[in-house]
C-alpha cells in the first residue's frame, strides 16, 4: 500500500503509515539513512496490525519516500517531523522505538513531549552521541571545516556520506555526560557483535537515563542490524513487555 504524507508548511511531504488500535501508540524511529521499509519496522508493523494495536512508520525528509534533500538532515529537523506526524495522527501515550541513530532520536523525541505522553523506550543498537565518539580527530576537523565525509558502507555498495550540517547539529544535541531527564521504562537490545555501535553505548545510555527502570539486553551474536528471525522476536517481545495490561491498565 503506498504511504500517507504529512505536510510541513514548508513543504515538505513526510510519508507515514498508520495503524489504528489500542494504545499506547508504537512509533518506530529508523537508523541513519534508512526508512520504514526496514525489517524491524516491518515486523513490528505487522505485530501491531494483527494484535489490534495502533503503530506509526515514518521516513524522516529526504528518506524513503518523503520530499526534501538527504544532506538537509540533521537530527532537530527530524526531531521536528517525527513530532508533528505524531500531533496530527496520535493521541494519548506513546512508546517509541528506535533503532541506532533511531535510538538518539528517541531521546530527543521523548525531551520534546509532554510530561506522561512517554509510555516507554525501546532503543535497538541505540546510538546518542554519535557524532562524538563516532568520528576521529582529523575527520571532526574536516566536518568542522563544512566538509562532507564518505565511509564506505557494510550495507550498500555507495559510500556513506556525513554531512557538516548533520555533525554540527548532533554536537548540540549531546546527552551522555549529563542525566537524561527521562523516567519511563526503557528497554535497550544490543547485539555484541556490532561493528557499528559499541554495545558499552546502551550501558552508559542506562546509566545516564533518569528512571530506575531500564533493562539492557545483550546479545553475544548479534550484529548492528539485530534482524534475524530471533532478533526481531526479542523486540517483540519488549514491545509486549512493556506495552502489558499490567503496565497501562486504562489503555
Amino acid at each position: 500500500m503506498p504511504p500517507d504524507f504529512h505536510d510541513l508548511p514548508d513543504g515538505r511531504r513526510i510519508a507515514y503509515r498508520f495503524a489504528s488500535g489500542s494504545r499506547p501508540t508504537l512509533v518506530f524511529l529508523p537508523g541513519y539513512m534508512s526508512d520504514m521499509a526496514g525489517a524491524k519496522a516491518q515486523a513490528l508493523f505487522d505485530w501491531a496490525r494483527t494484535h489490534g494495536r495502533a503503530c506509526l512508520l515514518l521516513d524522516y525528509s529526504g528518506c524513503g519516500a518523503s520530499s526534501g534533500g538527504f544532506a538537509e538532515g540533521t537530527l532537530s529537523r527530524w526531531r521536528d517531523e517525527v513530532l508533528a506526524v505524531m500531533t496530527a495522527r496520535i493521541q494519548g501515550p506513546v512508546v517509541l522505538v528506535g533503532s541506532s541513530m533511531g535510538g538518539w532520536l528517541m531521546l530527543l523525541v521523548a525531551l520534546g513531549l509532554p510530561q506522561g505522553h512517554c509510555a516507554g523506550l525501546i532503543g535497538i543498537a541505540a546510538a546518542p552521541d554519535f557524532t562524538e565518539w563516532g568520528f576521529d580527530a582529523a575527520e571532526k576537523t574536516k566536518l568542522g571545516g563544512g566538509r562532507t565525509i564518505y565511509r564506505s558502507s557494510a550495507y550498500s555498495p555507495e559510500a556513506t556520506p556525513t554531512h557538516a550540517r548533520f555533525w554540527a547539529d548532533g554536537q548540540r544535541q549531546l546527552l551522555l555526560d549529563g542525566a537524561i531527564a527521562l523516567d519511563c521504562p526503557v528497554r535497550l537490545l544490543h547485539g555484541q557483535a556490532d561493528a557499528d555501535v559499541p554495545w558499552e553505548t546502551s550501558l552508559r545510555l542506562a546509566a545516564a537515563l533518569r528512571s530506575a527502570q531500564v533493562q539492557v539486553t545483550l546479545v553475544k551474536d548479534g550484529n548492528h542490524r539485530l534482524s534475524r528471525p530471533e532478533d526481531l522476536a526479542l523486540l517483540i517481545g519488549a514491545v509486549h513487555g512493556l506495552i502489558a495490561p499490567s503496565f497501562y491498565p486504562n489503555t
